[in-house]
Parts: C-alpha cells; sequence; structure tokens
C-alpha cells in the first residue's frame, strides 16, 4: 500500500496519481518533489530497465530558466564547462562549482535558444544560487523555474516506443539534444537523455495540467514492448558508474575527484565561478578518486544512507559513499571515495559499526570480471 504525506513545501507531479495506480510503494523528497523510489519488485524493475523498456516519473529534476539578454553569460559564468560553441537544441553536462573549486550541482544545460537556458538540475537550490549571482554580477536575466516536468523512457527498447509515438526522427537525435514535439496536442521537448547507461529519452512535458494524458500515452504506445514503471534504479546507476551529486560527494569535492575533469575546461574566462581553484587543483593534482567497490559476502544487504570508512591496513583512506546489490555481478557493490594512494585491486575493508567487510578496489564503470 503507497502512503504519501503532504507538507506544505513538498509538491507532487504531474504523473503522481499515475505512478500510485501503478503501485508505487515508496517516495523520496526531491527538489521539494515527490520522486518515486520503487513499484515493489527492484529485480524485476531493474531486469525491465537493462532488457527492456521503463518508463519513469522524473519531474522532481527541475528546470532552472535562465531568460534574457544575459542568459547566456550567466550561464557561463555558473559552468565551469565551455557553452560558447553550444547550439539551439543542444544540451551540455556540465559541472557548477562554488568559488573554492567544490561541485554544488551536476545539471543537464540546454539551450532553448540565444536568450534561453534551462539548467536540469540534481536536488540542490540552483534557482537561488543563480539569482544571487545575477543580482551581485549586475545582469539582466529574469530567473524562474517554467512548468516543465520531464517524463523518462529508458532501457534497449525505448527508442521505439518513442519512435512509435513522436515518428523515426527520434532514432537521429544525439546523446544530449533534443527537439519539440506535439502529440494529442500535449507540448514536449524530446532529449535523447536520461539517468541510466540503457539508452532513452526524456519528455520535458510544457504543460503540467497534461500529466496523466502523456502517461497514456507513453503506457499505451509501450504496451507491445511490455513496457512498465520504474525510477532511477540504484542497482543499474551503481553498475554503470553513473555519479549522485546529493550521494555521492561531500562539501569539499571538486569535479576531478569524482571523475568529470573531462568536462571541465580551463580556459574558459576568468569570471566563471570557481575556475581559478579548479586550475589550482588541476595543476596540483586532486587528493581523492572515485573507484569502485566489489565487497565480500553472497547476501544481498540493503542500501545506506550514510557512508561508511574504507580501511587499509586498519587506516582509513577514504568513504564508501554508496551501496546496493548488484544484480549483474551478485555481490554487493558501490563507490569510494578514496585516496589516490589507492589503486585498483587493492584489497581494502568497509567498516560499518563494529563490522569489518572485505572488499576490493575495481575500475568504474563496473564490468563482468569484477565479480
Amino acid at each position: 500500500m503507497t502512503q504519501t504525506f503532504p507538507h506544505a513545501s513538498i509538491r507532487t507531479s504531474p504523473y503522481h496519481s499515475a505512478t500510485v495506480d501503478e503501485g508505487a510503494t515508496t517516495f523520496h523528497a526531491y527538489n521539494r518533489m515527490l520522486l518515486p523510489l520503487g513499484y515493489g519488485d527492484p529485480e524485476a524493475e531493474y531486469r525491465r530497465l537493462t532488457e527492456g523498456v521503463s518508463m519513469w516519473d522524473v519531474s522532481a529534476q527541475r528546470q532552472v530558466q535562465l531568460r534574457g539578454p544575459d542568459a547566456a553569460r550567466l550561464a557561463q559564468i555558473l559552468c565551469a564547462r565551455d557553452l560558447g560553441s553550444c547550439v539551439e537544441g543542444q544540451g551540455k553536462y556540465v559541472a557548477l562549482c562554488d568559488h573554492v573549486g567544490n561541485l554544488i550541482n551536476d545539471p543537464i544545460v540546454l539551450k532553448v535558444d540565444d536568450d534561453c537556458f534551462w539548467f536540469s538540475i540534481a536536488d540542490s537550490d540552483v534557482k537561488l544560487w543563480a539569482t544571487c549571482v545575477a543580482a551581485e554580477r549586475g545582469l539582466d536575466v529574469e530567473i524562474t523555474e517554467p512548468d516543465v516536468s520531464p517524463l523518462a523512457v529508458q532501457g534497449p527498447l525505448a527508442e521505439s516506443v518513442v519512435a512509435s509515438i513522436f515518428g523515426e526522427w527520434v532514432r537521429d537525435l544525439r546523446f544530449f539534444w533534443f527537439a519539440d514535439a506535439e502529440i494529442d496536442d500535449i507540448p514536449v521537448k524530446v532529449a535523447r537523455s536520461g539517468w541510466s547507461k540503457q539508452g532513452g529519452y526524456e519528455l520535458y512535458l510544457m504543460d503540467g495540467s497534461r500529466g496523466l494524458d502523456l502517461w497514456s500515452i507513453v503506457k499505451e504506445a509501450g504496451a507491445p514492448w511490455n513496457i512498465g514503471p520504474g525510477y532511477p534504479n540504484p542497482s543499474e546507476r551503481i553498475e554503470s558508474g553513473l555519479l549522485s551529486w546529493g550521494g555521492d560527494v561531500d562539501a569539499t569535492t571538486n569535479p576531478f575527484e569524482v571523475r568529470l575533469g573531462r568536462f571541465v575546461d580551463l580556459d574558459v574566462p576568468d569570471d566563471v565561478i570557481g575556475i581559478e581553484a579548479l586550475r589550482r587543483i588541476a595543476a596540483d593534482g586532486p587528493t581523492r578518486h572515485q573507484l569502485g567497490v566489489v565487497m565480500a559476502g553472497d547476501d544481498p544487504r540493503p542500501g545506506h544512507d550514510r557512508w561508511y570508512d574504507v580501511v587499509a591496513a586498519g587506516r582509513k583512506v577514504g568513504s564508501l559513499t554508496n551501496g546496493t546489490w548488484s544484480y549483474k555481478l551478485d555481490r554487493n557493490i558501490g563507490f569510494g571515495l578514496v585516496s589516490v594512494d589507492c589503486r585498483i585491486g587493492d584489497e581494502v575493508q568497509i567498516a560499518k559499526g563494529d563490522t569489518l567487510i572485505d572488499a576490493r578496489l575495481t575500475p568504474l564503470p563496473f564490468g563482468k570480471d569484477d565479480r
């Protein structure tokens, strides 16, 4: 039985009642919205995502809109990645950092037009951050949260489902690119994106009053491919090495420590927030890096909501930032944010209370040989 607990500052999505009808069992507050986190059968939901097609309510992935003459300038000031070559209809994965180079979000930035950008954000108040920066810099830009609610269609069969709705042209969309579309007078932007490595799309619903209609259209279109409900699946995302800004970073994590260095352009203008600090970090080298962790034991352990110490030779060398049972490896796995002195193949231990669990450091993403 699904239980929800309304709160004045927590909003439901345009798809909420559909997810309840589908049997959603758990919700999590994310960007002050309820994000469904399961429908009662984690392994079936994992298999649907990795072998078929899954539809997700991810409208908690909010958009922060920058609009006005200085929108492009503000977007660049906020991003440690060069946006100068970005064209209308293109998105880029970026690092947002504070003034000392710490990662404060890792959104997709979508260029809607020359004077309008969307930041498709993880769970933090980028709107407040952008508003403060714009005011401090005296920029002519309006910052809002528009009526935009993504619905994800993910999995190896997602392309066929979305093509059956909008046409074969969606197969030609490049990753992180998007285009306007309409189905039954419902306006959307179709983006080749999504928080999985299985391939798929996000349908950015532009009219929140039509959420249940869009859900029904996707569900009906996907029926020949046995589509079903899902969510950002922890087993798939950890196996695939996907970073969770809210879970895998702390207040002192910089992009180079969590495999985001390739998304940092050190030659962006000097007024980009954090770029001077990032140049110093790049020159000196980070003190930590992110590796995979494979833990001993054949019994699935539940995930955790805290970090645990990673120990080598009786000394803490870092933290286990997440953990899950891997259906691909039949092992408990996670990410370690550990000292750069730690290397792939090192034997370590995970300290969970008074229990020490034997573990081994591996590359990311996880491969079948990491079992």
